[in-house]
């Protein structure tokens, strides 16, 4: 009778479990850098409606309304029970007066949604002006015009985050109409209009907009406001016809309208919104996407009846379960090494399952913070409030467990500022999971050439940056205990901390040597653009090979430009190939970046260029070793910044004079070659 029981409970539970119904057309992105995204929405072909829903995936981790050209920061389907339009939140550009102390030369285009099924949303933005005695008029470019006047105390004609009723420089306007494209014109109203240094004017969205509370600077600075799109289906595409046959616009399952679902702005719409129906769930804009939720009473009891039982047989699964999966993830010579008197690894670094899955919630897509070919990379507040980054790595390989563990105690062990730091894993998942500190500021990559940068970084922190990881580079190739070769150094793999201080990570491809190595043999691995020509040729990576990449990122520093980019069209893609060049040709303060060309002399450009050109010798024995690179980084800094940079050494010696002590010569396991085959803090492109 439990069997039948069971049989039939299982049977409910997989049918309910089958009711997840998708939001994405099959095979498609769900999302990117933490955003949803939903159909009609998509990334790549055939995973859109058309190409107004087309989204842009820029480095993994930015996703943008391609034929707009809009950051998007969520998405959201139409929802009656919320009474809420279909939205997308998403970075509009600011419009600046034409004063050139804007930091800005004055011009705007504005965005024009003409042609889509977008509008901007009447009810959830408001417009706002900011600056001392000023109209600023909103042109909707068809019918209506709506201004409002900002003025300022007359004693000091300064803009103030208090209220924005139209003193202290800042004035507010409701819209009411439906709006698909505007543009703004300023114009002072009295002689002293012309004190304040720089007039501006944004849409944005309505419930972040609190003038006692926004900082006006920055919003200025960043040159974007977060504002709101509503946005449905045209009633007559071709498209929508085919997939849900509209001869009327509701069926059982879903419904739609072309009226606005918010009861508190009721107005008509310009395009057709869909629901699923009370009792379904899913996507409405997906053929079959509303899916029924409720489940027969009969099959209820039995599921009620049975729950006890189902429970017990789960809970001794699971533990089954994971005591099979410690086993084959190396947890037993894990212990074994915890156990052992010479062994030196904390026991804090297990974690349980449990934990982690409570400190993800269950893994929850809205806490991934990156994606890749090795796995996935989450957010996570473990019980004792820690933030930290939970690596879920792809199956590695089981002939290789002893050295995967191996090299978790290595580098659990290591303790350095400039090396994200590896806490600990858990090993009874079917995939180890690994815990690694949180790093809040990105990537190098990110700062160097993402366009949504907020400003440029400075030379001085670029200096102190490149110094940083040719600090962490010397590090694991000469002060560790079993010398490091990264073998994927690259701007992505820099992180930022909250300091903007450098983080090498993703040891994913690294190698540790035995002292007497001078090199070892692999299949070539690394990214192409920052590759030594010399390892691709030989397949031998030695310390110079690291040596060679960071030359690459030092140049990236120097010129703001990507390692690899067809816009190099003479000669060629190559960016190490484009700097050699003009290096010889005595071009190179044509190619240097030109935030750097303004902030620091010639002569110390030319120093760092040198010594990037000496990282990029073809032939490896003619490179500087990383001790040397750093110690010649550290000499420049010095010329540069002497306070500073008697500071930063003071503290760097006194945590590689501690991080010196640990060893790992008396483990049980033999100290070799080794492959870092999982152990990586982050992916290719992923950010924290």
């Amino acid at each position: 009778m439990f069997q039948i029981l069971l049989l039939l409970g299982s049977i409910l539970l997989h049918k309910q479990a089958s009711l997840a119904a998708p939001m994405v057309k099959e095979g498609c992105p769900e999302t990117c850098g933490g955003v949803a995204i939903p159909f009609p929405f998509g990334i790549g072909t055939g995973c859109f409606l058309d190409e107004w829903y087309e989204i842009n995936c820029q480095n993994g981790i930015v996703p943008t309304l391609k034929k707009a050209n809009l950051r998007v920061l969520n998405i959201l389907l139409p929802d009656t029970h919320g009474e809420r339009n279909g939205v997308i939140k998403v970075s509009l550009p600011i419009n600046y007066s034409s004063n050139v102390s804007c930091g800005s030369n004055g011009s705007f285009t504005p965005v024009s949604l003409k042609g889509s099924q977008f509008v901007f949303s009447a009810s959830q933005n408001i417009f706002a002006a900011v600056g001392c005695n000023i109209n600023v008029w909103m042109d909707d470019t068809v019918s209506t015009t709506k201004g409002c006047n900002s003025s300022c105390r007359a004693d000091d004609h300064v803009v103030r985050n208090t209220t924005c009723l139209g003193s202290d420089g800042c004035c507010q306007i409701n819209i009411t109409s439906v709006l698909q494209v505007f543009s703004v014109n300023f114009q002072p109203y009295t002689e002293t209009a012309g004190d304040n240094k720089c007039n501006y004017a944004f849409l944005g969205d309505i419930s972040q907009f609190t003038p006692s509370v926004m900082d006006f600077n920055t919003l200025k600075a960043s040159g974007h406001s977060a504002a709101v799109l509503e946005w449905g289906i045209a009633n007559s595409s071709k498209a929508a016809l085919e997939i849900y046959n509209y001869s009327s616009f509701s069926n059982k399952s879903y419904k739609c309208s072309s009226v606005s679902f918010d009861s508190a702005h009721p107005m008509v719409m310009p395009f057709l919104q869909c629901v699923c129906n009370t009792g379904f769930a899913g996507n409405p804009y997906i053929k079959d996407g509303c899916e029924g939720g409720a489940a027969g009473v009969g099959a209820l009891s039995l599921c009620l009846i049975n729950w006890r039982l189902h429970k017990y047989i789960k809970k001794r699964k699971e533990t089954k379960l994971k005591e099979k999966y410690f086993k084959r993830n190396g947890g037993l010579l894990l212990e074994r090494e915890l156990s052992s008197p010479e062994g030196n690894v904390e026991k804090s670094k297990l974690f349980n399952s449990k934990d982690l899955e409570k400190a993800t919630d269950n893994f929850n897509h809205n806490r991934v913070l990156g994606q890749g070919g090795q796995g996935t990379v989450y957010k996570g507040m473990l019980t004792d409030g820690k933030i930290v980054a939970i690596k879920k790595s792809k199956v590695i390989d089981e002939r290789k467990i002893s050295q995967f563990i191996n090299e978790v105690i290595i580098l659990s062990q290591i303790n350095h500022r400039n090396v994200v730091k590896l806490l600990g894993c858990c090993l009874e998942t079917e995939v180890p999971l690994l815990v690694y500190e949180f790093i809040p500021n990105g990537t190098l990559y990110q700062y160097l050439h993402d366009p949504y940068v907020e400003s440029p970084i400075s030379w001085d922190t670029r200096l102190r940056i490149a110094a940083e990881i040719a600090g962490a580079l010397f590090y694991l190739h000469s002060a560790a205990s079993i010398p490091i070769y990264h073998r994927d150094i690259k701007s992505t793999n820099i992180l930022l901390d909250e300091k903007y201080r450098a983080k090498v990570a993703d040891f994913g491809t690294s190698k540790s040597v035995s002292l007497d190595q001078t090199h070892v043999t692999t299949l070539v691995q690394g990214t192409f653009g920052y590759l030594d020509p010399e390892y691709f040729q030989s397949s031998q990576f030695t310390d110079k090979s690291d040596v060679y990449s960071f030359g690459v990122v030092l140049v990236e520093l120097l010129t703001g430009q990507k390692p690899i980019s067809s816009l190099r069209e003479e000669e060629g893609r190559s960016l190490v190939t484009y700097f050699i060049i003009s290096m010889e040709q005595n071009r190179l303060f044509n190619i240097v970046d030109a935030h750097v060309l303004k902030e620091v002399k010639k002569e110390e450009i030319a120093l760092v260029a040198d010594l990037a050109k000496r990282c990029l010798n073809l032939n490896g024995r003619n490179r500087p070793t990383m001790k040397e690179v750093a110690m010649e980084l550290e000499g420049i800094r010095k010329t540069q910044y002497p306070s500073d940079i008697q500071q930063n050494q003071e503290n760097r010696d006194a945590i590689e004079s501690h991080d010196a002590v640990f060893t790992s010569s008396n483990s049980s396991i033999e100290m070799n070659v080794l492959k870092f085959s999982g152990v990586q803090p982050l992916l290719p492109g992923e950010t924290w």
